[in-house]
């Protein structure tokens, strides 16, 4: 495991992260910032956007929308994050984004990386955002919220088609 995989696992399970209810996701948003040392270069930005995406937690989904306003979709999850934090524009949906950055081994994922599952019987058809420990962000379907799942559950685990890292 990486250093920045060791630091986010750390922060991930001293956080309780597994345990958050929709309810007390900007708490913990607000706990993760104050009690994390602040790194440098690419770990401060892979922070930030876990920060970032671990605050929208508990928002709507809404398909076609990129808004936490109006309610996010997956790729409208991942686009809002980057370009709030980083600046990025990402294209609009996940194919979209499967092509973009730089393709990664499962065993190199760091914190924000891109992470795609075939959801919809066909490749990069969902993406999310890795957050280390295994888990990711993600807005997974209509009737539900933004929420972190882990990577080695049944559903996901067998749904998984690769990562990529967006350089900033």
């Amino acid at each position: 495991m990486k250093i920045s995989e060791l630091l986010f696992a750390a922060l991930l399970a001293g956080a309780g992260l597994p345990a958050l209810a929709a309810d007390n996701t900007a708490d913990m948003a607000t706990i993760i910032a104050a009690e994390t040392p602040a790194p440098t270069g690419y770990l401060e930005r892979a922070r930030e956007l876990t920060i970032h995406a671990l605050a929208l937690i508990g928002v709507n989904y809404k398909w076609g929308s990129d808004s936490p306003e109006n309610g996010l979709d997956c790729s409208g999850l991942v686009s809002h994050v980057f370009q709030e934090v980083a600046g990025i524009v990402l294209p609009r949906n996940s194919q979209g984004m499967s092509k973009v950055g730089e393709k990664i081994n499962k065993t190199e994922l760091q914190p924000g990386d891109l992470v795609f599952f075939n959801t919809r019987r066909r490749p990069f058809s969902h993406v999310g955002i890795y957050i280390g420990d295994e888990r990711f962000v993600h807005a997974p379907r209509r009737g539900r919220e933004v929420e972190v799942s882990d990577m080695q559950g049944r559903y996901w685990k067998k749904r998984y088609n690769g990562a990529r890292r967006v350089g900033f």
